[in-house]
């Protein structure tokens, strides 16, 4: 019967290629996915075109593993040798970023861009390493790439650009911690997550994670507060959201 119905709507053929977008799409989309081929019914979308990915500023190998778990050829890139095996390039993005990527997630260091460190701005902004740090973010944004992600923390880079397109927590996928991620998008779905289940998908949200509260009143995640000096740590991305940037975006 949903196949008839769906057959009905616009001659059979899948309804987000044949006509202009209209608020029901999206549930005739995912009864069509349901109601689709093997992969559909089993709820993997096969890699039909093999995207070369630069996952920059990364030496964890995460978000890279992730893309090449779907089948893509992907490489990190960092000042730093990787943590793990896989494709990398040890030294500067930019000897690498002009060779024919078709997608890049980019994290730039934050160190002097983040609001966290809002206290020390004025002597970074005369000893000109703020400077440095916003112009290598929009060497990143402003690259010729077809598709873009260039993650940070809240920073001064929305108000010095622009706002973010999306901004999201490891507890939106599955894992059970905060940190508050902005990502400027180009030609980029924002991430799908889902906070309850609902017919036809079960929810990615989960437990925020446990918070300290400080005697000044400062709340903050406990993760956060115990990886205090190890930046490495902090600015590793999450397997929840690098699973759903391959996911979604691969």
């Amino acid at each position: 019967m949903l196949r008839l119905l769906l057959s009905g709507r616009n001659n059979g053929r899948r309804p987000d290629k044949d006509r202009s977008y209209c608020p029901h799409d999206d549930i005739y989309n995912r009864l069509w996915s349901i109601l689709g081929g093997p992969d559909c019914a089993r709820g993997v979308r096969s890699v039909e075109v093999r995207l070369r990915v630069l996952v920059a500023c990364e030496f964890s190998g995460i978000v890279r593993d992730a893309f090449i778990a779907r089948g893509h050829d992907a490489m990190s890139c960092d000042l730093l040798p990787p943590e793990s095996p896989g494709p990398h390039y040890t030294g500067s993005v930019f000897d690498i970023l002009n060779d024919g990527w078709d997608m890049m997630i980019a994290h730039p260091p934050c160190t002097h861009l983040a609001c966290s460190g809002a206290a020390w701005f004025e002597k970074k902004k005369k000893n000109g390493k703020q400077q440095n740090g916003i112009d290598f973010f929009m060497k990143l944004a402003e690259a010729s790439i077809n598709k873009i992600c260039v993650e940070n923390p809240v920073g001064i880079m929305s108000s010095l650009w622009r706002t973010p397109d999306q901004i999201i927590q490891p507890y939106y996928f599955g894992d059970e911690y905060q940190k508050t991620t902005c990502l400027w998008l180009k030609n980029l779905l924002k991430l799908k997550h889902i906070k309850v289940d609902d017919l036809f998908d079960k929810a990615t949200h989960v437990n925020k994670g446990e918070m300290i509260k400080y005697a000044s009143g400062k709340v903050m995640p406990k993760w956060y507060a115990e990886s205090r000096g190890n930046g490495h740590l902090r600015s590793r991305t999450f397997q929840g959201i690098a699973k759903a940037m391959a996911e979604q975006w691969g």
